[in-house]
C-alpha cells in the first residue's frame, strides 16, 4: 500500500484554507481600521497635552493649527516646531464648534497661553469605514478626552 496525499486532497486542503481566509479577511480589516483609528485619536490626545504642558513649564505662547487640507496639526512656539501627520486611513473631517460664518474651514489656529484659559476644541477624525471620533479639550480641566459618535 503506497502512502501520500493525492492532489484531489491537496487541492481539497487549500479551497478550505482561502474559504476561511476569505471569511475572516473583512473581520480583519475592520479591525485594523478602528486600531488605527484609536492610535490616531491616542495620537491626538497626546499631541495637545505636550502643546499645553509646553504653555505651562516654558512659560511661552504656544500656538496650535489643525490643518483639514493638509491632514495635519502643527504646534509652533518660539523655540521650536512639531507636526502630527494623521495615518493615510484617518482623515480630520471638521472641527468643533463650527464657525458662525457657515463656510467650510480648511485650518483653525488656536493660541494656547501660560495661566490663560484654554478654548473649547474638538477635533472630528474618521476611518474609511465612516467610523468618527471626537478628540475634546476640556475647557476647564484642559484635559483632552475621546468621544466615540454612533
Amino acid at each position: 500500500m503506497r502512502r501520500g496525499v493525492t492532489l484531489i486532497e491537496m487541492l481539497l486542503v487549500v479551497m478550505i484554507i482561502s474559504l476561511i481566509a476569505a471569511v475572516t479577511f473583512p473581520a480583519v480589516t475592520s479591525g485594523l481600521d478602528s486600531i488605527r483609528l484609536t492610535s490616531a485619536s491616542d495620537s491626538i490626545v497626546s499631541f495637545l497635552n505636550a502643546g499645553l504642558n509646553r504653555a505651562e513649564r516654558r512659560r511661552v505662547p504656544v500656538e496650535i493649527v489643525v490643518s483639514i487640507a493638509e491632514n495635519k496639526i502643527k504646534l509652533f512656539t518660539v523655540d521650536t516646531t512639531r507636526e502630527l501627520a494623521m495615518p493615510e486611513t484617518i482623515k480630520i473631517v471638521k472641527l468643533h464648534p463650527a464657525l458662525l460664518t457657515g463656510e467650510q474651514e480648511q485650518a483653525r489656529s488656536i493660541v494656547l497661553y501660560p495661566n490663560g484659559a484654554i478654548p473649547r476644541l474638538g477635533i472630528e477624525l474618521a476611518n474609511q469605514r465612516n467610523v468618527h471620533k471626537i478628540v475634546r479639550v476640556d475647557p476647564i480641566t484642559g484635559v483632552p478626552q475621546v468621544e466615540n459618535l454612533q
